[in-house]
């Protein structure tokens, strides 16, 4: 079977009806036929990745698909920090934060990232994904509204399916949509305005001043999803609002530690009243055993760093626009990308695919990025790159890119 075939079949997958439940299931085999052609992007084992560089099916790669923006994976105060607190605490709390799962180190995390964001209070989650679902089931009711960007992560669209209020979209940062659909909500609840700060696929930043401005027009609160821009975005990596002078005029941030912080987990930080008020009504953090003291540790550790270390932001910035410049100057299209996300767009999927996996045989890992992340016209290679990058691996990995890329027809 051709590829493209395979990749077609695989868009109705899920949407097989059967009377067996299982039914869907074992008609799936796309995946196998993509594996048979040693053409599957996703699932793919690791043996070992420090930062910069990876190791991926017995060679060293320059790692370009992480979301490890300031390297702090491999600093060792993280990696001690982490160990430290597993010899101390053990590997996990056994409980939920409601219950036995509140240890003090959780609480004084808290704190730090709410000075760190310059917000008043914030609330630790087990999960980032968690985080978003957490915050919208608490806040929206059934009276509420849920206004999300077209382009928002996927927790915050599967938060406003779990909450029981209203969900509706406006265009991709289009202000005039997001004022027409403010507008027609209609009924006495209340209004969220939930955005990404950074877009983790296009690499683009939301509108936020023009976001807040008709927000505040409606008298709609403000979520910011800055799970990719803390860390690599305003001063010191204190994240989207930040860099737009605007911190003060946002009601909540996100935050995800599964990036720059080097862990796992998320945050929601805002007034103390609201964070007390989601600590007693958000299901997944109540529901669901805490944040193990190492990743609390290394959390802590990793915002201490950055702290310490401002330097590392600036450096992601250059590397990124180091990327950011060679990609355009040979002539891909990386879109609107302004930050260390750098997407550079294929076109159809199967050469996506077979550049990926040549990519990967010359030593340079990116994601390969289909339909339904992207529209069906815009399969990409997602490239993201860290603090802790040499411009010599960088210059390497552009280098395989434009030999591949003229290969395939991609440029000239």
């Amino acid at each position: 079977m051709q590829l493209d075939e395979i990749l077609e079949g695989r868009h109705d997958a899920a949407h097989v009806v059967d009377a067996d439940l299982f039914g869907k299931a074992f008609r799936f085999v796309q995946a196998d036929q993509a594996r048979a052609l040693g053409l599957y992007p996703y699932f793919q084992p690791l043996e070992n990745n420090d930062g910069p560089v990876a190791r991926f099916q017995g060679r060293d790669v320059i790692m370009l698909g992480s979301n490890n923006y300031l390297g702090l994976t491999a600093h060792p105060k993280v990696r001690e920090a982490a160990a430290d607190a597993a010899r101390r605490y053990g590997p996990s709390c056994t409980g939920s934060r409601l219950l036995n799962g509140s240890f003090e180190m959780h609480e004084r995390l808290e704190a730090r990232l709410a000075e760190f964001v310059g917000l008043e209070a914030a609330l630790v989650f087990a999960t980032g994904y968690q985080t978003n679902v957490g915050i919208l089931s608490a806040l929206v009711g059934p009276k509420d509204t849920a206004v999300l960007d077209e382009h928002d992560h996927a927790s915050l669209q599967d938060g406003a399916r779990v909450a029981r209020g209203q969900m509706v979209r406006f265009k991709h940062n289009d202000l005039d949509d997001l004022g027409r659909v403010l507008g027609a909500i209609d009924g006495p609840g209340g209004k969220l305005v939930a955005v990404d700060g950074l877009y983790s696929m296009e690499g683009d930043l939301a509108d936020l001043p023009g976001i807040v401005r008709a927000a505040r027009a409606a008298q709609a609160r403000i979520l910011v999803d800055d799970a990719h821009g803390l860390g690599t975005l305003g001063p010191g990596g204190r994240g989207t609002a930040a860099h737009f002078g605007l911190t003060a005029e946002v009601d909540l941030i996100m935050g995800t530690f599964s990036k720059s912080f080097a862990s796992v987990g998320g945050f929601a930080a805002g007034p103390a009243r609201v964070i007390d008020f989601m600590r007693h009504f958000a299901r997944p953090m109540l529901f669901s055993a805490s944040l193990p003291p190492p990743n609390v540790a290394a959390v802590d550790a990793a915002l201490t760093v950055m702290l310490a270390e401002p330097e590392r932001v600036t450096r992601l910035a250059e590397n990124a626009a180091y990327w950011r410049q060679g990609l355009r100057e040979w002539g891909f299209d990386i879109g609107n990308t302004t930050s260390a996300i750098v997407p550079v767009v294929i076109g159809g999927e199967p050469q996506t695919l077979m550049i990926w996996k040549a990519l990967a045989e010359a030593g340079v890992y990116v994601n390969a990025v289909l339909y339904p992340a992207v529209p069906l016209s815009r399969a990409m290679l997602r490239t993201s790159v860290i603090a802790t990058h040499e411009r010599a691996q960088l210059d390497r990995a552009l280098e395989a890119m434009v030999k591949l890329a003229r290969q395939f027809g991609v440029i000239n």
